[in-house]
């Protein structure tokens, strides 16, 4: 029989907030992380806005000589870890290390990093190139540098899967913990892309939204007049137990998590399959890992990324799985206020699908004025529902056709 695998602690930075609880309070007031680009001049961009966490000090929390030798999505990733443990009121020095592993994945790795020391070796030669580079910008230091942080042995690697890389992260987490292989996993996503070369190549590949003029209104998923996702930056990061681990240490339990389901299109390296068939896919795999009928699903975290063919064919997928129930069922998108964080995404989002349960509340997907015709679902527009929640999906979908499907649930002993 395969361990049951509960979610203990929640650790959050996003463009909302600089923790769990500020970023819990700015989704259910509707409030939108995105503005103007600060953190480079972006004039001549196509598009000068993102989601940018603007008082991040990670130096204050891990010192400021151990933050200058990690790229900003590895500082991310280990303050937010720091938060999950206090949250889920774990003495990690007093656990079996060995049997502690670390999942934390990135879309792109350290994007800025290497930019930046691109333009050193383009304008001051190759001798004045950091040395710090190549253990800055790789996928897997955010992985590695929580593990080394909090002195974890287990198993320590990062999924690279787009914008799934968060969800992903956390379903293999959970499958290592059934297996009874770990008893505790750090899993989830972080990412801070927000840089020139960054911004300019989404811009090429026409996936984000040019609404300048408009930043707080610019992410509008599954509404008619969207035009792209929005950049976002930050890092969402689960403490996963075995059920017998969390009750021996009497842990406050969230929630468990009961499914998870990953396929791939096998379509298109941008698109999402026309039919939904991949993600409708995933999110039935997760349905029967959970033992779950669709309709006992209460609340879906969308991924919903506000561009037209996301939404459309996600759209398309819910009605494929959920029947008739997909009319009924409660859904949103949170990237309408906190952006859309790439390999982070299905981090804060499982974070997110959590705390519903845990706080009985469905954040709203703002700036949904004018409902797509294609787009016909209860979206929850521009405002929370508080309620008893006791099951969340939460669906993933990346770039080279990935698609990954956690649930949740309320734990029952």
């Amino acid at each position: 029989m395969s361990n049951r695998v509960v979610v203990t602690g929640i650790g959050l930075k996003t463009p909302v907030g600089l923790d769990r609880g500020k970023t819990w309070d700015a989704l259910l007031k509707g409030t939108s992380g995105i503005d103007k680009i600060s953190s480079f001049d972006a004039e001549e961009f196509e598009t000068q806005i993102a989601g940018e966490i603007v008082d991040f000090q990670p130096e204050t929390i891990i010192g400021r000589k151990e933050s200058r030798r990690l790229d900003r999505f590895a500082q991310f990733a280990v303050v937010a870890t720091l938060e999950a443990l206090e949250h889920a009121s774990m003495d990690i020095g007093t656990e079996d290390l060995d049997r502690v592993g670390v999942l934390v994945g990135s879309g792109v790795g350290g994007i800025i990093t290497l930019s930046n020391q691109y333009s050193v070796l383009d304008k001051r030669g190759p001798k004045r190139v950091s040395p710090f580079l190549i253990p800055m910008m790789l996928g897997d230091m955010a992985s590695g540098q929580v593990s080394m942080k909090i002195g974890a042995r287990g198993p320590n690697f990062s999924i690279v899967s787009a914008c799934a890389t968060g969800a992903d992260s956390i379903g293999q987490a959970g499958e290592l913990i059934r297996q009874g292989r770990l008893d505790v996993a750090l899993a989830g996503g972080t990412e801070a892309a927000i840089c020139p070369i960054g911004v300019a190549g989404f811009n090429s590949c026409m996936a984000l939204s040019k609404r300048n003029e408009d930043p707080q209104g610019a992410s509008r998923p599954f509404d008619k007049g969207r035009d792209g996702f929005v950049l976002g930056e930050g890092a969402g990061i689960l403490v996963l137990e075995s059920i017998d681990h969390a009750e021996g240490r009497g842990a406050p339990i969230l929630a468990e998590l009961t499914g998870y389901g990953a396929t791939s299109d096998a379509y298109h390296v941008t698109q999402p399959h026309p039919e939904g068939i991949g993600a409708a896919d995933a999110m039935k795999l997760a349905l029967s890992q959970a033992s779950m009928k669709p309709e006992e699903v209460m609340y879906i975290n969308a991924h919903g990324t506000s561009t037209q063919l996301n939404d459309k064919f996600e759209t398309i997928a819910i009605k494929k799985v959920f029947g008739k129930h997909a009319n009924t069922v409660l859904i949103s998108s949170t990237k309408s206020m906190t952006g859309h964080l790439l390999g982070a995404a299905g981090g804060i989002e499982a974070a997110f699908s959590v705390m519903a349960i845990a706080e009985s509340a469905v954040p709203p997907t703002i700036n949904l004025e004018e409902p797509d015709p294609d787009c016909d679902l209860n979206y929850t527009p521009n405002l929370s529902k508080r309620g008893n929640v006791e099951t969340t999906m939460s669906n993933s979908l990346g770039f080279g056709g990935h698609n990954s499907s956690l649930i949740f649930k309320k734990f029952i002993a």
